[in-house]
């Protein structure tokens, strides 16, 4: 019935073959103890041959024992890389959380599909246990950032070896949104990208801050030119606005009524590095706010920056220009495949860009008007 591995014994087989026949659940147990024995004594000279037998041999035994055995079968395989791979997927499934914890936290054998699956459909004890993994890909941790309670989502920040998409940091933010606790936790995590802390630090209670300082003082000149940099460009208010700023924009403005604002000026602020006045250049030629231009130019992927070049009418090397400087500014990571992008920058329409264009003012015009209705 059972092809023999090298390392069964002939009366270790005769035992699990009589259990599979006609054993009790105590009987059960046993042999189940002995073949663990067994496999995790030899595990890593096993060939897959072998380690499919085993696979075989487990899901006979774990019918019909009791929680307990499962529970203490999954703490002694979960860590061993050469786990049988079916059974680790089977017990990672368990409802019960005592069975399933130890394998979706350790178990090597488990993919990112088999993780975001169980993430999609398990209890939140059950998301828990995957985001203490010593790794967890971007593709598990949005759902357990979409899905998680707070401890959830929680432990994934903790988790030094997660990582997290644009998309994750996204939906980190809106949940630190009156969590002081979340937020301050999201603010000292060593990756966190810089648009999105200074995102953070925007929506951060003064508290938050002061725990970040005293949490790691060298951060200290971080959040305060980070506070200093998010209400500069939050604010409305002319007065609000540093000199420096307030200088650009009438620079630019000038240029603008002499009729001297246009590509070129554009591509000479971006070489100089000059953000200011690069932001109201392309504010003033697309007949947009500067807020509304600046949010788009630093939103993530860079569409917003190609919809507005597009507008204009840069040249690509004006582009390539813009982006080199924003991205230095902002700390972002340069575009992965400048040709691709290039190609569907090619590929926009004018018309399609002034569309999404329309969209952007007309979303604003709302946004505008709802406080006062």
């Amino acid at each position: 019935m059972i092809s023999k591995p090298s390392s069964f014994s002939t009366t270790l087989l005769g035992e699990l073959q009589d259990a599979l026949r006609n054993g009790n659940v105590a009987r059960r147990v046993e042999t189940l103890r002995r073949v663990t024995d067994l496999f995790v004594l030899s595990a890593s000279y096993y060939s897959d041959d072998q380690i499919a037998i085993f696979d075989d041999v487990f899901h006979y035994l774990i019918q019909r024992i009791e929680t307990s055995a499962k529970a203490l079968l999954a703490n002694r395989l979960a860590p061993i890389s050469k786990a049988p791979p079916q059974l680790m997927y089977t017990l990672a499934f368990d409802d019960l959380i005592e069975v399933a914890a130890p394998v979706l936290s350790m178990s090597d054998r488990l993919d990112d599909d088999a993780l975001v699956e169980s993430a999609r459909e398990k209890s939140q004890e059950h998301l828990l246990a995957i985001s203490k993994r010593k790794v967890l890909s971007g593709a598990v941790t949005d759902i357990l950032v979409e899905r998680g309670n707070d401890e959830v989502v929680g432990s994934t920040v903790d988790n030094p070896g997660a990582q997290f998409s644009e998309q994750g940091f996204d939906r980190l933010l809106s949940r630190a949104d009156g969590n002081d606790g979340l937020a301050a936790r999201v603010g000292l995590r060593k990756s966190v990208p810089r648009h999105v802390y200074l995102k953070l630090i925007a929506r951060a209670s003064a508290s938050v801050r002061a725990r970040l300082e005293a949490a790691n003082p060298q951060m200290a000149s971080d959040v305060s030119s980070a506070v200093s940099e998010v209400a500069r460009r939050a604010s409305t208010d002319t007065d609000a606005i540093s000199e420096e700023t307030t200088q650009a924009q009438n620079l630019v403005r000038s240029l603008h009524n002499d009729g001297r604002l246009n590509e070129s000026q554009i591509a000479a602020f971006a070489n100089a590095g000059r953000f200011d006045e690069t932001i109201a250049a392309i504010a003033a030629l697309t007949n947009m706010p500067i807020s509304s231009v600046e949010s788009m130019m630093t939103e993530a992927g860079s569409e917003g920056l190609l919809v507005l070049a597009k507008v204009i009418g840069l040249s690509w090397p004006t582009l390539r220009t813009v982006m080199a400087m924003r991205d230095k500014l902002a700390g972002y990571e340069p575009v992965a495949d400048l040709d691709e992008y290039q190609e569907n920058y090619d590929m926009l329409r004018a018309s399609t860009a002034q569309q999404v264009l329309r969209f952007h003012r007309m979303r604003q015009t709302t946004e505008q008007a709802e406080p006062a209705a």
